[in-house]
């Protein structure tokens, strides 16, 4: 089988879904989701150059110290995103953090 008889049967297996946005909100969600994945790949490829897991040629190129930066923009993307998404980011940190301590409480009585 060669690329595009596969390419057909993936046109054939995909369901149909609507893929438009209707609103500007939804358009600013999606917006801010891309590019919230394209901050966390960038900070992806500066943990991998500082563990010299990257090619010769971007390690040339790196600098150590822009790990801080992409820390940071991951941080402020996704508080954009939770603003335009209307989730109190407070309130889920604090929800979530409940969630994984008595998880790790329950983990222990068990030992």
């Amino acid at each position: 089988m060669d690329l595009k008889e596969i390419q057909e049967k993936v046109k054939y297996l995909k369901a149909p879904l609507d893929y438009s946005l209707n609103t500007p909100r939804e358009k600013e969600i999606l917006t801010m989701t891309v590019k919230l994945n394209e901050e966390v790949g960038e900070l992806c490829n500066d943990i991998l150059s500082i563990l010299r897991l990257q090619r010769a040629s971007k390690l040339e190129k790196f600098d150590k110290r822009n790990i801080y930066q992409e820390f940071a923009d991951v941080l402020i993307t996704l508080m954009q995103l939770s603003d335009v998404a209307k989730v109190d980011l407070d309130r889920a940190v604090r929800d979530k953090l409940t969630i994984i301590t008595e998880r790790i409480e329950r983990e222990k009585q068990k030992k």
